[in-house]
């Protein structure tokens, strides 16, 4: 059976008198994204607004469920993760989750509203995983076949594996730089941050889209945030996706007594992403649950458009889908369809063919202030 014809994204646009849009840069410097940082907190928010209009539609939220597939006794040394062996935490471990539950979970976040299903296991690596991996395979291509965009995040990956899960049918691969590279060896020492950035290049390499983001509260300052802001930015393609975490203090970790993340130091961060990721989904991720709905809301209007729903993220809280749909109900946003952001959409194309029933989601309609 032939697969209709995909088809050509567009994108939103403002008044009809808007300028165009700036092109998009791979050569920022520190003090550059500093600067924007810095902006006053109401101007930065209007110029990440506008930036955000130029490149997406306003009106569009992505919906994304995460699942654990496998808990706990992870042997890395991650300052804010309950599931390390390391620390001491009502996390205890467990075997890798069979393939019908996860389909099953799949099934509900796609019937509830998620156009991504995301998959995590409390991995290192996959050395020595063989069966674990062929198992995660068929989860990836059994999700994909029900018409969702697959996430995994499993820990590092070498080439081999990336191409093994683009084949399966994978969208996009999660990790996360976490922070600067110069504050990153104070909260891991077991993974460098050059061996983070080699799994990113094999992924992209592989025609998978990547999602890599960072967290805040981890005791980094300022710099410290625009840091990695400025990592990501200079990749030599930005990524589809940037998810901005807030910390979760987890009892039994080295951080549980971390101050926690204000507001405004989440809004002016994804604001920064978006004026300098303009392209990218900027995902207001771990921790959303503890700002308000209007909080939220600022950080919609300021550039976030993804969040992850459900009923928990790995092993922290998360908003439920009903009283998601409510607060966008309330903002006037929907969920964005599968297969619609236009970096998803080309790495579809060049490489893998859409599953039939994805083709029968709407592009995004243009956005005419």
């Amino acid at each position: 059976m032939s697969l209709p014809r995909l088809p050509t994204p567009r994108l939103a646009r403002t008044l009809a008198t808007a300028v165009a849009k700036p092109a998009k840069r791979h050569d920022w410097t520190r003090q550059e994204v500093q600067k924007v940082y810095d902006t006053p907190l109401l101007e930065l928010v209007y110029k990440a607004a506008t930036v955000h209009r130029m490149w997406h539609d306003p009106s569009k939220v992505q919906l994304c469920t995460l699942m654990n597939i496998k808990t706990g006794g992870c042997t890395e040394d991650c300052g804010y993760c309950s599931q390390s062996s390391r620390y001491d935490t009502a996390t205890k471990a467990s075997k890798l989750v069979d393939l019908e539950p996860v389909l099953a979970e799949a099934r509900r976040a796609k019937a509830n509203g998620s156009t991504r299903f995301c998959m995590g296991a409390a991995w290192r690596d996959l050395a020595g995983r063989k069966s674990g991996f062929k198992k995660i395979l068929a989860m990836v291509s059994e999700v994909r076949g029900m018409g969702m965009e697959v996430c995994t995040t499993l820990g590092m990956l070498d080439a081999d594996q990336a191409r093994q899960l683009k084949e399966a049918g994978l969208t996009a691969y999660n990790h996360n730089l976490d922070t600067s590279r110069e504050f990153y060896p104070s909260v891991i020492t077991t993974r460098s941050y050059d061996e983070r950035l080699e799994t990113l290049k094999n992924v992209r390499e592989a025609g998978i889209n990547v999602c890599s983001g960072g967290i805040l509260g981890l005791g980094e300052k300022e710099e410290d945030r625009v840091g990695l802001i400025t990592e990501v930015a200079n990749l030599p393609e930005h990524p589809e996706s940037f998810p901005v975490n807030a910390l979760v203090p987890i009892p039994g970790t080295p951080l549980e007594n971390n101050t926690p993340t204000t507001a405004p130091e989440i809004l002016r961060t994804i604001a920064t992403a978006r004026i300098v990721l303009p392209r990218t989904i900027i995902r207001l991720a771990a921790g959303r649950q503890t700002f308000s709905e209007t909080e939220q809301a600022m950080c919609f209007m300021a550039g976030a458009n993804a969040v992850f729903t459900g009923e928990k993220m790995l092993t922290t809280p998360c908003s439920g889908w009903d009283e998601d749909k409510a607060m966008f109900d309330r903002w006037g946003l929907d969920g964005m369809e599968s297969f619609t952001q236009e970096q998803v959409i080309e790495n579809e194309r060049a490489e893998v063919p859409l599953p039939h029933e994805s083709l029968k989601t709407a592009q995004p309609q243009p956005v005419v202030a």
